[in-house]
């Protein structure tokens, strides 16, 4: 009499367990593929407007013009827009990128665990703060903080919002740049040490240098940050578009002429209505090329340690 090599229940639950797992993966898959239907319906939905945009404006007038003035004069020229939000993030940098590296390096290679448990976690609380409370926060404290000191701003100024916005994205550069180094193994610190090098040396001559690939990627994510944060532009930057912005003044960044073109009383289905997917896109292009950037880096000078 032969016996059945899989028991009928055996098998039973098999194919339940298989089933399971095949469900599992296809919502696993469904969660994948929201993401990238949801961001190509956001293209999608700016390409459509933007380009009727520009069945209106040419677009040689919009990207290079140089007078930005939508619903009084009908001037549709990005390039003060453009030029506003470049000043902003290329001040932001200055603060956040020396900071987030130094402050990187002192949890990756010389604070204690106790340490860096405490310090690591109270820096990322930055990042949960409401955009909106550093604009308020620049405007009503910082600003005046300046002035007394002597500097001489207006009330809307780039200098106060470049600041607030460096200081919102110190998070995101020490915290991944933090991780680019701990990355690195000690086998390379201690033959350092070996040679005799000191930490410092070790710090900034052997441990950042291994770690370039993620420092760098880390500054082109928190610069595309910047490069998209509004509020705190809105706030305490000010509404107006500058073709040679200063620092000591008012100006007018991308995110901030969208907001001002969407709360006016401009109809919608209107040219000036419709340059807000114009400079949408122009936006995207912008983070969407940083962000190119940002992995090509990373897979060109990645280093791979066994």
């Amino acid at each position: 009499m032969s016996q059945e090599s899989n028991p009928p229940d055996f098998v039973g639950r098999s194919g339940v367990r298989s089933a399971r797992e095949q469900g599992i993966k296809w919502l696993l898959f469904g969660c994948a593929a929201l993401s990238i239907a949801v961001t190509t319906a956001i293209v999608a939905t700016l390409l459509v407007d933007a380009v009727d945009f520009f069945l209106s404006v040419p677009p040689l007038e919009f990207f290079l013009g140089t007078t930005w003035s939508p619903s009084i004069d009908q001037e549709f020229g990005v390039l003060p827009l453009v030029s506003g939000t470049l000043f902003v993030t290329a001040l932001s940098a200055l603060i956040a990128i020396p900071v987030g590296v130094a402050s990187a390096t002192y949890l990756s290679e010389y604070a204690s665990e106790r340490t860096r448990s405490i310090l690591k976690p109270s820096l990322e609380i930055l990042a949960g703060i409401p955009t909106v409370v550093y604009g308020y926060f620049a405007l009503v404290y910082l600003t005046p903080a300046l002035e007394w000191l002597g500097v001489p701003l207006s009330t809307f100024n780039a200098l106060s919002a470049s600041i607030m916005v460096g200081i919102m994205i110190i998070p995101m550069v020490s915290s991944l740049s933090e991780d680019a180094m701990s990355a690195v193994p000690d086998s390379l610190r201690q033959a350092s040490y070996g040679m005799g090098a000191t930490k410092l040396e070790v710090s900034t001559g052997v441990v950042i240098p291994a770690a370039a690939s993620g420092i760098f990627s880390s500054f082109i994510l928190a610069l595309s940050r910047a490069i998209g944060e509004t509020m705190i532009v809105v706030v305490a930057a000010g509404m107006r578009p500058r073709l040679v912005p200063s620092p000591f003044e008012s100006l007018e960044v991308m995110t901030a002429a969208m907001v001002q073109l969407v709360t006016t009383d401009i109809a919608g289905g209107s040219t000036a209505y419709k340059a807000m997917f114009a400079i949408g896109i122009t936006l995207f292009t912008i983070t969407f090329a940083m962000n190119l950037t940002s992995s090509f880096v990373a897979s060109r000078y990645r280093e791979e340690y066994k």
